[in-house]
């Protein structure tokens, strides 16, 4: 099973991840850590293909995907 994680510490809350992702895996929501930032945050871990688009276009590495 795969497994989406995001560095909330290097997630600049611009959304790529949620446009590339083909089956909606990803979310911008507050999180506790970031008050009044809105950050990736993933919603439906179990919907991950493995594309990896997420990990590849994420401009600050936030993302990782691993098996």
């Amino acid at each position: 099973m795969v497994e989406v994680k995001v560095d909330h510490s290097k997630c600049n809350g611009d959304s790529i991840c949620v446009d590339v992702c083909p089956v909606a895996v990803f979310e911008l929501q507050e999180v506790p850590e970031y008050p009044g930032e809105k950050k990736s945050v993933v919603v439906d871990n179990d919907a991950c293909i493995e594309c990896r688009a997420c990990e590849v276009q994420c401009p600050t590495q936030a993302i990782t995907v691993t098996e």
